[in-house]
């Protein structure tokens, strides 16, 4: 009993133990429990008594459909694997028959894939040495293309800038080929030298041949640029060079006379500008659009001649250019003088002589600029000292023809003859011809001697039949209209000076020739001979010096002195220069006031025994000299 009691109260802990737990549970958190719950209201859904009992049944029913269910797919999935498992049972067969047929065939075959390998190391070493001597060839040897181009086709094939490319590669081969020798392949450096040596040599006479005839189109654009690139080549050939140069000479010179003579005779494109000679009429137009001609063109041969050398870096080509521009530049020479001597031989006036002179001269140091030396430097020297020869006699034959017909007799007002006028307009005309080139020093020196020491010359001799005075009054007049004329002009100092001495002396005559007179006209000519001859005793007891007889001089003193021109020669006016006639104005009055003062003096000094001397001569030295002269 007891122990009925004890295993009731057992089972009943337990019972309440999970009833306490069940209660206990908290549901919402229980995520299987709601899912067991839920999936329990799928079939269960009366809560009936009878649906209570049987829940168990239903509950082991659905569990042994979902077994059986389960069952029935993994019966599925075993059969499938059965399959697998068969398969790949067959494959491990056939793979271990395979693999025992490799073994079998390896063992067979073991030689056989060593002599591959061996084979494919020396196939290995074979392409290696292929790359290097294909490196080798491109590097030291032309392809037979690059031979093709460098030989060309024919003898007139044309030179390309491919042509150059491989020339400079023969050249680099060649240079390379020392460090080949360095490397201790001596002789194949030798053989490519040698190789390349006979390749360098048929491509520099090819090109020397090519250039020859190509030389002439240097005017192209294209042409130029290969011919620079030929010429930079055959510079290491001097004897080709020259040849080429020589040949360029010879075709260019025939070019520029050619264009020379088509200027000359047939003018530019479409007749504008007009054929030279239609001004061969204008002398000074004439050789003048002849020499800009040149000057205009040789520039252009001197900058094609420029392109042509300007490769050629190795050697100083100037003195080449030079002589190269001579050589060209001779063959106009010949027409240039011919015509230039012809207009010279025709009698034209002195002037346009002088301008083609000052053209000659001055094209000439234009074009020496460009050309210096050679047979067009000399025959524009020619041309010039010959131009300059027929001026000088043209003009000296001038000067002669006028002085002979137009020198006549001094004119009443004393003024510079007609001749004289004409002749220094002459000059002024010669003169006023533009001289900027050098030498113009010479040429004015010995233009004013040709027409001034003539024009002196007959000017004295037609004023050596004048008395004095007119004389000194007309040669003051001409001199003085040469001075104005010739004060004008540059390097002049010299002359002017000459002309001025002889001024000065003419000067002198003339003031010489007014105070005389106007000693004469104030009877001053015995009281100074007196004065000069003083020592004979007291003046005023010596007769012309009494009071009385000085009163009559001081009197004519006076009235000269309120008019002294009235006094003055009437020469003296006719002077053209304003300086000329104040000069012996005030030379002349001078001469006056110093006799003045010696008188002045004489009567103040007591041994003269003069009498009120303040009173007989009242004025001072001074106070005359300042009326005179101011």
């Amino acid at each position: 009993m007891a122990a009925h009691d004890s295993g009731s109260k057992g089972g009943s802990n337990v019972l309440s133990r999970r009833l306490n737990k069940i209660l206990e549970t908290r549901l919402e958190n229980d995520k299987e429990t709601l899912e067991a719950l839920k999936e329990l209201s799928t079939f269960f859904t009366e809560n009936t008594l009878q649906a209570r009992r049987n829940l168990r049944s239903k509950i082991e029913k659905r569990s042994l459909a979902i077994n059986e269910d389960f069952l029935s797919a993994f019966r599925d999935m075993k059969e499938a694997l059965d399959a697998i498992y068969s398969d790949v049972s067959e494959m491990n067969s056939s793979v271990q028959n395979m693999t025992s047929r490799l073994q079998a065939t390896k063992i067979h075959t073991h030689h056989l894939i060593d002599q591959t390998t061996k084979l494919q190391a020396e196939s290995q070493k074979l392409c290696l040495q292929q790359e290097v001597a294909a490196a080798f060839l491109s590097s030291f040897q032309l392809s037979p293309a690059e031979q093709a181009i460098l030989h060309g086709s024919s003898r007139e094939a044309a030179v390309t800038d491919e042509f150059f490319t491989l020339l400079d590669r023969v050249q680099s081969i060649h240079s390379n080929c020392r460090m080949l020798m360095q490397s201790g392949h001596q002789t194949a450096a030798l053989e490519i030298m040698e190789q390349m040596a006979l390749y360098q040599e048929a491509a520099l006479e090819r090109l020397y041949r090519w250039t020859l005839s190509h030389c002439r189109n240097i005017e192209s654009g294209e042409m130029s640029i290969l011919l620079t690139q030929a010429m930079s080549r055959l510079q290491d050939r001097p004897v080709l060079f020259k040849y080429v140069l020589d040949e360029y000479c010879t075709s260019r010179r025939s070019v520029l006379v050619r264009a020379f003579i088509d200027a000359l005779t047939q003018g530019g494109v479409g007749g504008t500008p007009k054929p030279i000679e239609m001004h061969a009429h204008d002398p000074k137009r004439y050789v003048g659009d002849m020499l800009a001609w040149l000057h205009q063109t040789i520039p252009g041969e001197r900058e094609n001649l420029l392109i042509l050398l300007k490769g050629c870096d190795k050697t100083d080509v100037t003195e080449q250019v030079q002589q190269v521009l001579s050589n060209i530049t001779e063959g106009v020479c010949h027409p240039l003088k011919v015509r230039v001597e012809h207009i010279l031989a025709v009698d034209a006036g002195a002037t346009v002589l002088y301008s083609i002179t000052s053209l000659v001269r001055f094209y000439q140091q234009v074009i020496g600029q460009v050309v210096a030396g050679g047979l067009l430097h000399s025959t524009l020297e020619e041309l010039q000292e010959l131009s300059q020869q027929t001026f000088l006699l043209a003009l000296q034959s001038q000067v002669k023809q006028q002085l002979s017909e137009r020198i006549e007799t001094p004119p009443s007002d004393l003024s510079p003859s007609a001749g004289v006028s004409q002749l220094l307009n002459l000059l002024r005309e010669v003169l006023s011809v533009s001289n900027v080139a050098e030498g113009g020093q010479q040429d004015l020196t010995k233009i004013v001697s040709c027409i001034v020491d003539p024009l002196l010359q007959a000017i004295n001799e037609s004023a050596a039949r004048l008395p004095t005075t007119d004389m000194a009054v007309y040669l003051l007049n001409c001199m003085y209209q040469m001075q104005s004329t010739l004060s004008l002009y540059e390097f002049m100092d010299e002359r002017l000076e000459r002309l001025q001495a002889q001024s000065d002396a003419q000067l002198d005559t003339l003031t010489s020739e007014q105070a005389s007179s106007l000693v004469a006209s104030l009877n001053l000519g015995p009281v100074y001979t007196i004065l000069q001859e003083q020592g004979r005793g007291a003046l005023s007891s010596i007769p012309g010096m009494e009071p009385t007889g000085l009163k009559n001089f001081l009197s004519k003193l006076d009235t000269f002195l309120v008019m002294p021109d009235v006094l003055l020669l009437p020469q003296v006016g006719l002077l053209l220069s304003g300086v000329h006639r104040t000069t012996v104005q005030r030379r002349s009055f001078e001469v006056i006031a110093a006799v003045y003062k010696q008188l002045y003096e004489s009567v103040h000094d007591p041994e003269n025994l003069y009498q009120n001397p303040a009173v007989l001569m009242p004025r001072t030295p001074d106070e005359v000299f300042k009326l005179l002269v101011g």
